[in-house]
């Protein structure tokens, strides 16, 4: 068994409202509260972040399989959280990923079949949809463009 081990330090200087700094391995960001939950909305937040680490794992690993079947195409990814405020409790609801693939052959059925396929396996598979499976729902919206 292997395990990777992935760190973060965060500098908080103070209460709720304050800005923090961030930095990883291969990021550095400031944070805080975003603005639509009544914070200074500087840098990027946990929502955000939430939201990228389960986009950029979808896509990546759309690719991947993508890239093992010998299907060529250009992927571009639209993802949206949405996150429920109900008597000032907040909750993470759903991540929709709008993916598009532009496929060299969009005429080509078997081809098509093929990506549709890992397009919905992509996020059953994604580390980050396993992480959040059962706690937030994400959807997957397909559309196809031809080259």
């Amino acid at each position: 068994m292997t395990i990777h081990t992935f760190k973060l330090q965060i500098d908080w200087p103070g209460g709720r409202n304050a800005i923090g700094e961030l930095t990883a391995e291969r990021l550095q960001t400031q944070i805080s509260i975003p603005l639509e939950m009544n914070g200074p909305g500087i840098g990027t937040n946990p929502d955000e972040m939430l939201l990228g680490a389960a986009a950029t794992c979808y896509i990546i690993t759309l690719a991947a399989m993508l890239e093992r079947s010998k299907i060529e195409a250009r992927l571009a990814l639209k993802s949206d959280g949405l996150v429920d405020v109900t008597n000032g409790v907040f909750t993470y609801k759903a991540i929709h990923h709008h993916v598009e693939i532009l496929l060299q052959d969009v005429d080509d059925e078997r081809t098509r079949r093929l990506a549709e396929r890992y397009v919905y396996k992509a996020e059953e598979t994604c580390m980050i949809s396993k992480a959040l499976k059962g706690n937030v729902e994400v959807q997957v919206h397909l559309t196809f463009f031809g080259g």
